[in-house]
């Protein structure tokens, strides 16, 4: 049986030689490899400003920070930010730790992203941000989000950390908030060991990240900033703070790696779509899995299954079927994260009753997606999970993947004919 992972490397020689480059310098903390890299970076996504951090975690937590110390803050204590009830842990986090009331509001089960009717309905005059999640690869509906908060006041923030690549209406996911966050981890897009991303057009906000970054700090800032007068005596300002600040600094290893992957990932991101036209060749319409319905252009992160109301199969099976034959799975991130016991700490309140969001904690799970060709891979899922393939399966009993007797759908020589 072959093994299909939840993530496979993207590194070659290309990489290793960037490290060894980095080695031989003898100069390890972020420097000329980070800042081209974060060059790079925004022209890709076509942002004026990128900031590398240490994860995609700390891109979240300074992006948030940065809102409350502009010249004329964006946020205080106790605003109302809207988050959609699946995403990852560190989402919400920064929120809560800058004192905001989080509003939890329900998915849509076949995007993974915001219930729109839900989320207008949601929309208060207490509403100051609403944090946009584009997840598995899928944007949001930026137009219809853009509608609903037209004539307000209100502050788009995007964590894009799992959708690099993806596009709605030619924009690049990540840049349609006031900031967008992405991350750099193994199993994501492109790898750089550990990495974040935030992007911005926002010069103010460019130089308050830029601070908030690196221990608050005036070092890094350019001479001419939005936050402070900064003088000419370098020995000063070395060790001169003036914010509240962290040290989510990424490594030059890290920069080095991330201009090689970049090159990459165009290729990278063609293949990903190849795969997910055969996995939805494999799944679309499928009697007993709702997959992800694309918004614009998904950069697919990987293939999420929600087991359909009507259907006889239960997860923990299902899921138990999957490991019996080396096919690596997850929850579908975080779930409905208002079950998850640190909401105990948060304040919070739950908007409606995220119908959507608990059926997907209970049936919900996700599948990889790689930069390599997928195709027998997800031939193998399909075998797996056709009909009545699960209910006879046990851990002493499971027969090897390419022998499993199941109704078969057309060939895979044919998908050109049909995609």
């Amino acid at each position: 049986m072959m093994n299909f992972t939840l993530a496979q490397s993207t590194w070659d020689s290309k990489e290793l030689q960037a490290i060894e480059e980095v080695i031989k310098s003898d100069y390890f903390t972020m420097g000329k490899k980070v800042a081209k890299f974060e060059e790079d970076f925004a022209a890709f996504v076509g942002a004026k400003y990128a900031v590398m951090t240490s994860s995609g975690s700390s891109a979240n937590l300074i992006a948030t920070a940065a809102l409350f110390y502009t010249k004329n803050p964006k946020l205080q204590r106790g605003d109302e930010a809207i988050v959609p009830a699946v995403s990852w842990a560190t989402t919400y986090y920064p929120l809560y730790q800058y004192g905001l009331k989080l509003k939890f509001v329900d998915i849509d089960l076949e995007t993974l992203n915001y219930d729109l009717e839900a989320l207008n309905a949601a929309v208060s005059e207490k509403t100051k941000m609403i944090m946009v999640v584009n997840l598995l690869g899928n944007p949001n509906d930026f137009a219809a989000i853009k509608n609903i908060i037209k004539g307000k006041d209100i502050i788009l923030l995007e964590d894009n950390c799992e959708s690099l690549g993806a596009e709605f209406e030619g924009k690049a996911a990540g840049t349609f908030g006031v900031m967008g966050t992405f991350s750099t981890f193994y199993s994501h897009h492109i790898a750089t060991m550990e990495g974040g991303f935030v992007v911005t057009d926002d010069e103010e906000l460019y130089h308050i990240l830029l601070c908030l970054r690196a221990h608050g700090w005036t070092r890094n800032l350019p001479k001419q900033n939005h936050i402070t007068t900064k003088s000419d005596d370098a020995f000063s300002e070395s060790f001169r703070f003036i914010l509240p600040g962290y040290n989510v600094r990424p490594l030059e290893m890290s920069g080095a790696i991330g201009i090689e992957q970049l090159k990459k990932f165009p290729q990278f991101l063609e293949q990903r779509r190849e795969n997910a036209k055969v996995f939805s060749h494999f799944f679309a319409n499928h009697p007993d899995f709702i997959i992800q319905k694309e918004i614009g252009k998904s950069s697919w992160f990987g293939f999420s299954f929600i087991i359909r109301l009507d259907s006889k199969l239960k997860r923990k099976k299902v899921i138990h079927t999957l490991q019996n034959h080396n096919i690596e799975s997850r929850p579908i991130v975080a779930g409905d994260f208002t079950q998850n016991e640190v909401i105990k700490y948060f304040d919070y309140e739950i908007f409606g009753d995220l119908k959507n969001a608990k059926y997907l904690h209970q049936n919900g799970f996700f599948v990889g997606n790689h930069q390599n060709n997928l195709s027998e891979s997800l031939e193998q899922l399909a075998k797996v999970l056709r009909g009545g393939g699960i209910s006879d399966l046990t851990a002493k009993s499971a027969k090897p993947c390419l022998t499993l007797s199941y109704t078969p759908y057309t060939p895979l020589s044919h998908l050109a004919k049909v995609a």
